[in-house]
């Protein structure tokens, strides 16, 4: 059992054709997501989170922090704040 990861974006499908054609090609969302790809997050301290025999698999680490950078970029400080504009902001 793995991490739970984002969907792929590049994913083809109904509707949204692709969420990659929704964000423009110079939005802020790439630089984060570029960034947080490009840190060795095992090295900052991000460990395995031990994996229970029951319950769901864990985020994966590289894409909180690219949700938690995003709130901070856009001065989102709070956690539930961020999750209802995770939520209307897709």
């Amino acid at each position: 059992m793995g991490y739970i990861s984002g969907t792929d974006r590049g994913q083809t499908s109904l509707l949204p054709a692709r969420i990659e054609d929704y964000v423009a090609a110079d939005a802020a969302v790439r630089v984060i997501d570029a960034f947080v790809d490009g840190l060795d997050v095992a090295q900052l301290g991000f460990r395995r989170a031990v994996e229970a025999s029951t319950g769901r698999p864990p985020y994966d680490p590289r894409d909180l922090l690219k949700l938690y950078i995003y709130g901070y970029f856009n001065e989102v400080r709070s956690s539930r704040r961020l999750e209802r504009e995770c939520r209307r902001n897709v």
